[in-house]
């Protein structure tokens, strides 16, 4: 095959990869993108945020006809679980969704290639593609967008059947009885959901005192609570240690301070203990290009590596949240760049979701932040049990909390937990966006009845005047 020039070559078609690729090509670089995977989208996408939600949806619809629906006067007998048929759902909307990103690419008339990528020097990439063909790509400019992968414990290995990583948990063949999750972060909180909506016993199994990692203590020990009702158990300040796996189940072993117990029976594990960079075969070590202790890539301002000013990382591959909207945004930056805009991404109104029932979601500073930071600030907060319309719909646990600065008003931060707090987030991160204050966001309308009152009336309560408590 001859020789291809481009202006940009994205190497990973995630959602950092794929989203960069279009917005180039939208400014007129001639762009190419490598995919290693047999589909676009990238983790995200095929094993992910999107096959992750499909499932999360499909078992609160199961979880609701078997105890909600009773509710609002439906009565529903002899509800039944068809898994394989849950599944599938799940394998078409991310087949529907997979062939809608390879048509972006056609429509952009971005060139793409299925194969493994090697960075030969600055300027050429060698694709190992099926029956060993290997094109040599020359490029302007070469922007790193591999994502990430499971992080594996030495004495768990995943056979993605008993030990599980994120993508094994998303096709499980039969519900387990009992399921340990090793992590009680994001992807744990969201599959230990799904598992034990259609019948699984959960436990958690955390390294630190709390869940839903660096997110704010306060929320997420009203969301704790709130999940220890649906069933879950949790074993925080719990190091395990080893395990033994046997034919018909494994035994976890740990230490302790909140379980006076060494050991537990389960049926299957999800190891959910983090995300590390996914850098491997492409040749960096022998560019000397530098990653940093966790194996991310070092970049400047601009996304550029120190070494080569033409070679770029985005995504999970550098510094901060593995999350797909951020890839995204640093994804276009990038190619604004090249094409001499001025890209830029605001890593303070980043928000991150947890897409449990209720669901968290969170922008901003923390408490822990602000008190770490000598910040002065002030805390608004209001419950969802004294809003019309989560009275309607049927779910009143959590609250919504804004955090503004104590002289300016600012708003630092917001946090959330109740329902359809994904969605709910977006009012603040808007807000912030443009330097909003508490009383910004106090004296704009809210639609009544709307869940949005909440958040309205948690930024009257910064200054004391909520209306409706």
């Amino acid at each position: 095959m001859s020789e291809m020039q481009f202006d940009v070559v994205f190497i990973g078609a995630g959602p950092g990869g794929y989203v960069g690729a279009i917005r180039a090509a939208q400014l007129g670089l001639k762009t190419a993108i490598i995919e290693k995977d047999k589909t676009f989208g990238g983790t995200c996408l095929n094993v992910g945020c999107i096959p992750s939600k499909a499932l999360l949806e499909s078992s609160e619809h199961y979880a609701a006809a078997q105890h909600e629906l009773i509710k609002h006067g439906i009565e529903v007998e002899g509800v039944k679980l068809n898994l394989p048929t849950l599944l599938e759902r799940k394998d078409k909307v991310v087949k529907d969704l997979t062939l809608g990103v390879s048509f972006l690419m056609k429509k952009n008339k971005i060139t793409t290639f299925n194969g493994w990528a090697r960075v030969v020097d600055a300027h050429q990439i060698e694709v190992t593609m099926a029956n060993n063909i290997k094109p040599l790509i020359t490029t302007q400019h070469i922007v790193i967008a591999t994502g990430s992968a499971p992080i594996e414990l030495p004495f768990l290995k995943f056979d993605e059947k008993k030990v599980v990583s994120s993508t094994g948990a998303l096709s499980l063949s039969a519900v387990p009885k009992r399921m340990a999750i090793i992590g009680a972060g994001v992807i744990g909180l969201e599959m230990g959901s799904v598992w034990s909506r259609l019948g699984s016993e959960v436990t958690f199994l955390e390294f630190a005192d709390k869940i839903g990692g660096t997110m704010d203590s306060t929320t997420m020990a009203q969301f704790q609570k709130i999940l220890m009702k649906q069933g879950f158990k949790f074993l925080l300040k719990t190091k395990v240690t080893g395990a033994e796996i046997k034919d018909k189940e494994i035994l976890l072993k740990y230490e302790s301070q909140t379980d006076s117990s060494t050991s537990l029976a389960v049926d299957v594990v999800l190891v959910a203990v983090g995300r590390k960079p996914f850098t491997e075969k492409l040749g960096l070590t022998e560019l000397g290009i530098e990653l940093d202790k966790a194996g991310r890539i070092l970049v400047n301002e601009h996304y550029q590596t120190p070494k080569y000013k033409n070679i770029y990382a985005i995504g999970d591959v550098i510094q901060g949240p593995m999350l797909a909207h951020k890839a995204e945004e640093e994804g276009v930056a990038v190619a604004e760049i090249l094409a001499g805009q001025a890209g830029h991404v605001n890593y303070n109104t980043v928000p991150g979701v947890i897409y449990t029932w209720p669901e968290v979601a969170s922008v901003g500073m923390t408490e822990e932040q602000l008190k770490e930071k000598n910040i002065p600030y002030n805390a608004g907060t209001f419950p969802f049990v004294a809003n019309g319309r989560a009275k309607a719909l049927g779910f009143t646990e959590g609250q919504v909390k804004v955090l503004a600065h104590q002289n300016t008003d600012k708003i630092l931060g917001v946090h959330i937990v109740g329902p359809r707090a994904s969605e709910l987030i977006g009012e603040a991160v808007i807000a912030m966006e443009f330097g909003g204050s508490a009383e910004d966001l106090a004296r704009s309308f809210h639609a009544h009845p709307t869940l949005s009152e909440v958040i309205r009336e948690a930024a009257l309560n910064v200054d004391k005047r909520a209306r409706q408590m």
